[in-house]
């Protein structure tokens, strides 16, 4: 293993250049329609139905889903909300409780055609369902059809109507209050059924207008064995008429099977007020004429004054339409941050809609002069607008750049919020796999966003340095420079679920640990940067040069044995990915595994196998979906790897795969809704608004794009610094994929990739297309992107 400082010192002339310049957004019968001038705005594209559908062309899925499940869909959520709220009203089409479990809990399926009930605004809370006629006790839960061609879900909206009880339910939401609204038949029996689920709380009655109760959940953190206590008040418009509660009563163990129902029995008291218990909910009775409008507002908080408080202070009135409005009015100025000419109705349409979702996360706690309870217990008071956790493993690979581009005044807030979270809880949060919080720090800090760097760094030399903290395994990869995997017992087959993750864990932490040498060097700590340039180079140690791929080995250092680069694993040496598409886990330095590999062209070739030899494994891995060659586009660890081609020199792959991937992996199926796999929070969704306006961060440390291939012909990005990037594609088709020549900013540009610097005070990128490749184009060996390693 060999560390050369030139190329840290390379990237820190780059780091001193940007700062210099820094500053800083469908329905089936639309889908075959090609572009026009159209009047319609970004918000009129927008569907929130995007993602809630699987892919359905085999080609494309591979081998998944395992048997007995449905195929993920990209779970995403069709229902009512602002940006980044915590509050959404979102519909129930898939009785979980009565499901067997498969993977990640989806409560709606596009596919499915019976409504469950819908969601009171917070993960956990309460269930609501409408019925008309009689009704059984949740989780026996009393459904309806749907009809499909009635459903609307655009932003801030959720419309539906349930055919069995000739009801239609409308959802829109403020901030902290959700509304709905149900429109009845004629009849003496409209039911308004609400539960607090399996996890149990409380439900009260008070007079003749207000629910109340509470419910219960695991708290997120360092303390999760303690249960948290979440506070919530529902009014209605009309007075209540009959009323009574019900609960679960849970199975008795030990009576026979044969004798005892396997969801238990219920118990329902007509006229009483107060319940608690698993399923603990109320039966609200109304007598409506034939159209008539009946109106609920719900809220939540850390107290039943606090729940009371917000329900009456955002709308104290029951204006739906003024609510939903507002609503619009907001999402509008989201999505209006982008503007994009050309392409066709069904690629607008996926794009805003995919815009819609990239806001799904961080949530938001409480805004600014609000209590909320820390990670440490303690109830607090905002000093800003505070944030809920970023899922680092997901969104911080694009979505989180997206959000500096579009929004940086609240990515401030998400800096300070997860710096908060981390002096609370002791230790910088690391989402799902990795410790990637640094890298979103830093590559803000790249690109000029104005926050305390120098505060952070303690809470991230830490995470990279206690072997007690977040980082597991942390005292092998400190001690050798990689984490082992122990071979299981059986050697069962994959996708095998336990294991240390040895492989993808050692690639991810020097992943990590480059950020780590950047960021001490921006400080001018020379000592900890050369640590960890050298920690930065650790996924080398993994490399097994015999056979080209990354692999696993047991503690004694020997390689793992049997190894099939096509397997996939869960956690067995890889991180739910194969070993071909763990390869390219280092996004951090392409040139250092071109340089392993055997130089540009083996590299090329290396690349070309991965997108081509079929995928065709003996184990089943759900989350493996959305597959070209061993290519997997429904999961992370390898959704950078089209735009490797930059690196090689042969860009005009990465434009021909960019475009293949955003055609076959969204909106493919017959709805024309699906996504490749889950949008885990807005990272799937923000892969494909980054690779339509032609450029992705592969790095999401660095200020760098990549370049693909647009599929609009004109993109206006508006800036926060009242400053606009445009991204003009001329002669460009779907057809005209390839870059024939291209200016920055005026002039000539010859590379696959530009920085954020040229971009910080606007910017102009006008790419002329054409059908067939320009090999001299962006393909010097010069021209490649920047990587902590220099060629061999």
């Amino acid at each position: 293993m060999s560390v050369a400082p030139k190329s840290l010192l390379h990237r820190s002339r780059r780091i001193l250049l940007a700062a210099s310049c820094a500053g800083l957004s469908c329905l089936p019968q639309l889908l075959a329609q090609t572009a026009t001038h159209s009047a319609k705005q970004p918000i009129q594209y927008a569907n929130g139905l995007v993602g809630t559908a699987p892919l359905d062309q085999q080609i494309l899925i591979g081998n998944a889903p395992p048997p007995g499940e449905h195929l993920y869909s990209g779970l995403t959520s069709p229902g009512a909300s602002l940006p980044h709220s915590s509050t959404e009203l979102a519909p129930i089409n898939n009785n979980l409780d009565l499901t067997f479990p498969g993977g990640v809990k989806d409560p709606y399926f596009y596919p499915n055609r019976t409504m469950f009930g819908f969601t009171t605004g917070a993960d956990g809370g309460p269930t609501i369902m409408t019925v008309v006629g009689d009704w059984t006790v949740p989780p026996d839960r009393s459904g309806s059809v749907y009809d499909k061609a009635k459903e609307i879900a655009s932003p801030g909206y959720y419309s539906v109507y349930l055919d069995d009880f000739k009801t239609k339910v409308e959802l829109t939401t403020t901030t902290w209050m959700g509304a709905y609204r149900f429109t009845f038949p004629q009849t003496d029996k409209a039911h308004v059924i609400l539960d607090v689920g399996r996890n149990g709380g409380s439900v009260e009655i008070i007079g003749d207008h207000i629910l109340r109760g509470t419910t219960l959940h695991p708290r997120q953190g360092p303390k999760r064995d303690q249960t948290l206590t979440s506070y919530w008040e529902i009014e209605f418009s009309k007075p209540i008429g009959s009323f009574g509660t019900f609960r679960q009563i849970p199975p008795d163990t030990s009576r026979p099977p044969s004798v005892t129902p396997l969801i238990g029995n219920k118990d329902v008291e007509n006229d009483t007020r107060t319940i608690s218990g698993p399923y603990a909910g109320a039966y609200l009775r109304f007598q409506t004429t034939d159209g008539e409008q009946v109106l609920a507002k719900v809220a939540y908080g850390q107290t039943y004054a606090m729940a009371e408080a917000r329900l009456h202070a955002e709308q104290p009135d029951w204006n739906f339409d003024r609510i939903r409005k507002e609503s619009e009015a907001i999402w509008a100025r989201t999505l209006n941050q982008i503007e994009v000419t050309g392409g066709t109705e069904k690629e607008k349409m996926l794009f805003y809609s995919c815009l819609l979702h990239s806001f799904a996360s961080p949530r938001l706690v409480a805004k600014k002069g609000e209590d909320f309870l820390g990670l440490d217990g303690k109830v607090r008071t905002a000093e800003y607008d505070r944030y809920g956790v970023v899922p680092y493993w997901d969104t911080g690979r694009d979505q989180v750049v997206l959000l500096t581009l579009l929004e940086p005044d609240t990515k401030i807030n998400i800096l300070r919020s997860q710096l908060d979270m981390a002096r609370e809880s002791g230790y910088m949060g690391t989402s799902f796999h990795g410790d990637h919080a640094v890298q979103m720090y830093l590559g803000d800090w790249e690109r000029g966003l104005k926050f305390d760097y120098a505060g952070a760094y303690d809470a991230f030399r830490k995470n990279a340095m206690d072997v007690n903290g977040p980082r597991h395994y942390l005292d092998e990869y400190l001690q050798q420079g990689w984490i082992s995997d122990a071979i299981p017992d059986g050697n069962p087959s994959p996708p095998y679920a336990g294991g240390k993750a040895g492989v993808a864990t050692t690639l991810e932490y020097s992943w990590d640990d480059h950020a780590m040498a950047i960021y001490a060097q921006k400080l001018g700590k020379d000592d900890d940067a050369r640590m960890f340039l050298k920690r930065a180079h650790n996924y080398e140690n993994v490399f097994d040069s015999s056979i080209g791929f990354m692999r696993g080995k047991t503690a004694d250092g020997k390689w793992i044995s049997p190894f099939d680069p096509r397997e996939p694993y869960y956690n067995f040496m890889m991180k739910e990915a194969s070993g071909w598409s763990t390869l390219w886990l280092e996004p951090h330095d392409v040139q250092g595994i071109i340089n392993l590999l055997g130089g540009r062209e083996k590299f090329a070739a290396k690349l070309d196998d991965f997108f081509t030899i079929p995928y065709n494994p003996k184990g089943i891995c759900r989350d493996c979906t959305g597959i070209i060659g061993q290519y997997v586009q429904g999961n992370q660890p390898d959704q950078q790897v089209a735009y490797y081609y930059d690196w090689a020199g042969q860009p005009w792959k990465t434009q021909a795969l960019a475009r293949k991937i955003l055609k076959l992996m969204y909106g493919s199926d017959q709805y024309g809704l699906a996504f490749p796999g889950m949008d885990d929070q807005g990272s799937t969704s923000s892969w494909y608004v980054l690779s339509a306006m032609g450029f992705y961060t592969v790095d999401p440390s660095s200020p760098d794009y990549i370049l693909g291939s647009p599929i609009f012909s004109h993109i206006t990005m508006h800036l926060a610094n009242r400053k606009t990037f445009e991204v003009i594609a001329q002669n460009n088709s779907d057809k005209n994929i390839y870059i024939q020549t291209a200016s920055l900013n005026g002039q000539p540009w010859n590379k696959p990739w530009f920085s954020h610097s040229d971009i910080a005070s606007g910017g102009k990128l006008v790419l002329q297309m054409g059908p067939q490749p320009n090999k001299s184009w962006g393909s010097a060996p010069e021209a490649a992107p920047p990587s902590m390693s220099s060629p061999k």
